[in-house]
């Protein structure tokens, strides 16, 4: 195996490895400071993160204005608060010495408005802001008012070509690095574009030298790409390293970071982690973002495949073959079905899924009374987590403050789910009744010799195992 050199990233010599950042409340300062502390760049998520009471306590994200605009409001100063917390802590652990980055999803609410006002309560705490999730035009606007490294998160040459034609070519002295994210392995939302065909992955290296061509265009010769999603070990990157048609790379990790001793994750995670099986992540489109998502088969994602295979068209007058009237709702308003659809529709009334719910494409889904109750009170609830949300249908665009279409029964809350498990993983049952992001090589953890009999490391002890090799 090749020696780990530091290579120069963010104006400093650090490791190339650089921890992936996790949100919500998934990589914290806690994780992010201990990282740095071992040589590497940590990285905390400010995606509404965690912030504590006197007794050192997790503040519940409670949410008590009446109007979505209102509870908005309300998440734009939880996210801020959190997010200058886990800086904080990080610097407390570095002791002020180490590398950390900021995390943040450019499609996440108030985006702007929240980094902004973060690093402007938290200079000099915060060395560089990763973003995706988007097509984040503005983030070297907001670094160079603040003097900080950015680094967007991107998935093609072709994505980076148009963020640096149209913004940061103006901005090329702090552009720390470019995170490229393998959008068919990456833990979380994915960056897969409508040409890439998701039950076909493409190998990382042909796209990755694409990006380079595209950088070294630019005269970004000796700026670092960070190799991100699919990144187990060193060994198996090896061609990688000190590779001149690559140049400068580094590598994230962001699926082995969660088993470890101070990761926030709680144990019945941890365990559930140890035992996957290639295959249980699931790359899937349910994400109320409209990305698709890479999370661990599980029953919350059953629930949610189900939901939508008891589907079927409607017309509100009869069109072609959709001639079987059905009622809809309380008020059993006529729509049309097809003879069969109306069929299917019936028996699984029979099993109980008895509330037809009308999606934004003219289709229903059946579902219990009980799971039907659920979703709208979610969707009544929403506080605009995102900057446009197609379960709820909330956007955060004014005057109206809606993406102009009807909420879609199929998604689901991801703010709910998201602080659940959070918060709750030391529970076995809030483990499979909520989203739980991973890496597609999470079934390695229970491979891997390094994890034998249940071992957890330290970060310090992961690092040493990566710089390894292994």
């Amino acid at each position: 195996m090749r020696a780990i050199n530091a290579i120069r990233m963010g104006g400093v010599d650090v490791l190339p490895l650089v921890e992936g950042g996790k949100g919500v409340s998934i990589s914290n300062g806690l994780s992010a400071g201990n990282w740095a502390l071992a040589g590497g760049v940590g990285t905390f998520s400010a995606v509404n993160a965690d912030s504590f009471d006197v007794n050192g306590r997790a503040i519940p994200q409670v949410y008590h204005g009446r109007t979505r605009r209102e509870r908005h409001e309300e998440l734009v100063s939880y996210a801020i608060q959190g997010a200058l917390t886990q800086a904080r802590r990080a610097w407390e652990v570095t002791g002020g010495k180490g590398r950390i980055h900021a995390n943040i999803l450019w499609e996440m609410g108030a985006a702007e408005r929240i980094i902004t006002e973060v690093l402007e309560q938290a200079k000099g705490l915060i060395h560089g802001i990763t973003c995706g999730a988007g097509m984040p035009y503005r983030l070297s606007d907001i670094a160079a008012r603040f003097n900080v490294y950015y680094y967007p998160i991107i998935s093609s040459a072709r994505a980076f070509n148009a963020l640096w034609k149209r913004a940061y070519s103006k901005t090329a002295e702090l552009l720390g690095g470019v995170v490229y994210e393998d959008p068919w392995l990456a833990g979380g939302h994915n960056g897969l574009s409508n040409g890439e065909d998701p039950l076909r992955p493409e190998d990382p290296l042909p796209r990755v030298m694409a990006l380079r061509k595209v950088m070294r265009d630019f005269g970004l010769h000796e700026t670092p790409i960070i190799m991100a999603g699919g990144v187990w070990c060193l060994e198996e990157w090896e061609s990688w390293i000190d590779n001149p048609d690559l140049g400068p790379v580094a590598f994230q990790f962001g699926t082995r970071p969660l088993l470890t001793q101070e990761s926030p994750i709680g144990n019945a995670w941890k365990q559930r982690l140890l035992t996957l099986k290639e295959g249980d992540v699931f790359l899937n489109r349910f994400s109320p973002t409209g990305f698709y998502s890479s999370a661990v088969s599980n029953g919350f994602l059953a629930e949610l495949r189900e939901r939508s295979e008891r589907q079927v068209a409607f017309t509100t007058e009869t069109i072609g073959e959709h001639v079987a009237e059905y009622g809809v709702g309380p008020r059993k308003r006529i729509v049309y079905l097809t003879y069969a659809d109306r069929e299917r529709a019936l028996a699984w009334e029979r099993q109980g899924f008895t509330d037809a719910l009308r999606t934004p494409d003219s289709t229903l889904i059946f579902v219990t009374p009980e799971k039907a109750r659920e979703i709208l009170e979610d969707q009544t609830a929403c506080m605009g987590c995102l900057s446009s949300c197609r379960f709820s249908n909330w956007a955060q665009h004014e005057p109206d403050y809606t993406n102009g279409k009807k909420a879609d029964p199929r998604s689901f809350c991801i703010q709910k789910t998201l602080q659940d498990i959070a918060h709750e993983s030391d529970e076995p049952a809030a483990v499979e009744r909520n989203l739980m992001f991973s890496g597609h090589n999470a079934y390695r953890f229970g491979k891997d010799p390094f994890y034998s009999s249940g071992f957890i490391p330290t970060v310090k002890q992961l690092m040493e195992r990566l710089l390894t090799g292994r």
